[in-house]
């Protein structure tokens, strides 16, 4: 990319102005940058009359770190294009491309504004009835019509080379599965969790069971994953929910863009014992995320089990039985990759604002041990369960 250039707040607006046609000509705009996130700049831009768009550009390392961290910058290629597949076929709960410009790894996009980060929402107890459908129905309908039960071989063969993302798979394999394990100079937890995090490191049945999951994230490139959904890239607001930002999208197993979503709603789940003021009050919001996983884990099952009896185009899996089989096997190994999205937030580079942002120290600490628990005994014991009600039940015998 020789002609790449970092912009600046007077940059971008000049690219908005001169180089699509998303304002008038005589618009008044201006812009200002705001990206608080891990990788990338964030501006925003706006006429006189308060439409506004986002321009978001990739830098060539992560912002996090530093120039010590290159990264490669056709993230934004695959970004974009992971949003423009997903928003084909589920428009309502994608964030719009409205320009892309792989050159300058550029990707201008609707502006949520309007709506409400659901991480930050969830840490002040706000609840979303409508969030798990949302969610469940986003996830079922983009992994299945990305998977072999729709795609023909050419096709699926050609768009798992065309999202290939070996970079940021690699911060994947290093974050979920490597560095929690091992004595690791990336690894950030408090010292009052270094006994537990010892035993972790020395718990042969549990790195077993994440080198099976690393495994199936190597090899199995089951459908167009987003490849980080977490709380922190939906939006929502009373009526919708929408995902941005899968840079890290890829094809791989459909588990692990459940399991993240289903591991970040437990992360706020364990962070309510320190947050919720009153017993009621926890009481009500552990109660809500938990019948948010149990409606996400079973309309996901519905819909995908519904889309493989009318849209199966292999012959082979049409065969009566073998959708039911595949599915199950798809939420083993999302309460699995769950388990790791737990203990990596919880001891790894990348935390979460719902733990991190206790002020009480020790409240802090008895949340993380907490986080770490689970996640273990999710890996552990979620490959031994033969159908999402076993799943529900050792979630429940686990936090109750």
């Amino acid at each position: 990319m020789t002609n790449y250039t970092t912009l600046d707040n007077a940059q971008a607006l000049e690219y908005v102005k001169t180089q699509t046609q998303l304002f008038s000509d005589d618009a008044n705009l201006t812009c200002y940058e705001f990206g608080d996130g891990n990788l990338n700049l964030v501006f925003r831009v706006a006429d006189q009359h308060h439409n506004s768009v986002i321009l978001k550009q990739a830098l060539p390392y992560a912002r996090c770190v530093g120039e010590s961290w290159p990264l490669t910058l056709d993230r934004a290629r695959i970004e974009a294009s992971v949003l423009i597949k997903h928003g084909t076929i589920c428009p309502d709960t994608t964030v719009k491309v409205l320009h892309q410009n792989n050159e300058l790894a550029v990707t201008i996009l609707e502006d949520l504004g309007h709506m409400q980060i659901l991480r930050s929402e969830l840490c002040e107890g706000r609840k979303f009835d409508h969030l798990a459908s949302n969610i469940a129905n986003y996830l079922a309908h983009t992994s299945f019509f990305s998977s072999d039960f729709y795609l023909d071989a050419q096709e699926k063969k050609a768009l798992v080379q065309e999202f290939t993302n070996p970079e940021l798979c690699a911060i994947t394999e290093d974050l979920f599965f490597d560095d929690p394990y091992r004595v690791c100079s990336r690894n950030n937890f408090a010292h009052g969790l270094s006994e537990q995090v010892t035993k972790l490191h020395h718990n042969n049945a549990l790195k077993l069971a994440v080198a099976k999951l690393k495994s199936k994230f190597l090899s199995a490139p089951q459908a167009l994953l987003h490849g980080d959904i977490h709380t922190g890239s939906i939006f929502v607001d009373d009526k919708h929910a929408k995902v941005i930002d899968p840079e890290f999208g890829f094809f791989g197993p459909i588990g692990f863009d459940l399991g993240s979503f289903i591991g970040n709603l437990l992360l706020n789940y364990c962070a309510q014992n320190a947050r919720a003021k009153s017993l009621p009050q926890r009481r009500d919001i552990h109660a809500y995320l938990l019948k948010c996983i149990q409606t996400c884990t079973s309309e996901f099952e519905q819909i995908w089990l519904t889309l493989a009896q009318t849209h199966t185009k292999d012959l082979s899996f049409q065969t009566k039985g073998y959708a039911e089989y595949f599915v199950k096997q798809v939420l083993r190994d999302a309460f699995g990759f769950c388990g790791t999205e737990l203990i990596r937030r919880t001891i790894g580079l990348a935390h979460v604002a719902d733990i991190d942002g206790i002020e009480d120290e020790h409240a802090r600490l008895n949340v993380q041990s907490q986080a770490l628990q689970l996640g273990e005994q999710l890996i552990l014991q979620a490959p031994h369960c033969k159908s999402k009600e076993d799943l529900s039940q050792l979630l429940l015998s686990l936090l109750l």
